[in-house]
């Protein structure tokens, strides 16, 4: 079973990436080392329009490109595409594989409205024929080496063409196809429709990775039976409950206690601090005790201890209080 940490715009970026992906405290379940459970991480979306970016853009949102395509703790990480244009998709991907690039992913799945008025995410599900144009181009454009693989909804807002849309993917020279499953009128809204993936494993030749509702280890062994896919994809599950992954795999029995998650947190703010303008720092440590609420009550509690606070050394101040954290 391989694990992967999923994409997700404006909040999984490097920083939570790298926390996300460090060994765990203590040991595992079996007495062995513990380490993150995340076998890959898919970067957010890097949208390319109609031009061949700089350097300096892809290293912004993918800084593990300085590091071999590693993140610190070394876990692989694969740089992710939005676009509706073969010949750029192409071109940018050529670029981001000169600049060592682990592999190149394919968004067929963002819902935003904004990104879908653009014909690019989850619109492009409507035109299967241009989707195996778009991976074929950026197939024959980058090193065999280095795979291609893409993420696709089951549809627009029908899974109807699911199976015509798998089939371009891997007709078009997909290593591998990561289904979320859900179409993009579903937005994110439970349940998602596992035995679709099942279908779509059934259609391909090439190995269908599950997303989507993983947020319990019960969640996980549902989805494989139902899927049928050995490979899961976590999201908001992981970002909610970091040991998810590890849990998954039988390495711990349970999440991490509180006393475990603050350093985590406060090593997230640190970085934050290092690297995000100061105007949005606030906003980014908010976002993920916001989601830590769904598991940990305690991150409730410290989310309302600063959610009128803006100013970077009052929320230092709180956080590392006596009896805070």
């Amino acid at each position: 079973m391989r694990i992967l940490l999923a994409p997700m715009e404006g909040l999984l970026d490097h920083l939570l990436r790298d926390t996300l992906t460090q060994p765990a405290r203590g040991t595992s379940a079996g007495g062995t080392p513990a380490g993150c459970g995340i076998d890959a991480c898919v970067t957010e979306f890097i949208r390319i329009t109609n031009a061949l970016l700089p350097a300096d853009r892809f290293y912004r949102v993918v800084p593990e490109l300085r590091n071999r395509g590693y993140t610190p703790s070394g876990v692989p990480v694969r740089v992710q595409f939005l676009g509706s244009d073969p010949a750029c998709m192409a071109e940018n991907a050529a670029r981001v594989a000169a600049l060592g690039a682990l592999g190149v992913d394919l968004n067929f799945g963002c819902p935003t409205k904004l990104v879908n008025r653009h014909g690019g995410g989850a619109a492009l599900l409507k035109d299967p024929e241009l989707m195996r144009q778009i991976v074929r181009a950026v197939r024959q454009a980058v090193p065999a080496a280095v795979p291609v693989t893409a993420k696709m909804r089951l549809g627009f807002d029908t899974p109807d063409r699911a199976l015509e849309c798998a089939a371009a993917l891997a007709d078009g020279g997909a290593a591998e196809i990561v289904v979320h499953a859900r179409t993009r009128t579903d937005g994110y809204r439970p349940p998602a429709y596992w035995e679709w993936i099942a279908r779509i494993r059934d259609h391909v030749a090439i190995p269908v990775i599950a997303n989507g509702e993983i947020w319990t280890v019960d969640d996980a062994r549902r989805c494989r039976t139902v899927s049928g896919c050995d490979d899961l994809m976590l999201g908001r599950g992981a970002v909610a409950n970091p040991a998810l992954a590890l849990m998954i795999r039988g390495d711990r029995e349970a999440g991490f206690s509180w006393p475990e998650m603050g350093p985590m947190v406060r090593q997230f703010w640190v970085a934050v601090e290092r690297q995000v303008p100061a105007r949005f720092r606030h906003g980014r440590l908010k976002q993920w005790l916001l989601h830590l609420g769904r598991h940990y009550p305690e991150a409730r509690v410290q989310f309302d201890l600063i959610r009128r606070l803006v100013r970077p050394e009052d929320i230092s101040r709180v956080l590392f209080s006596d009896g805070v954290m």
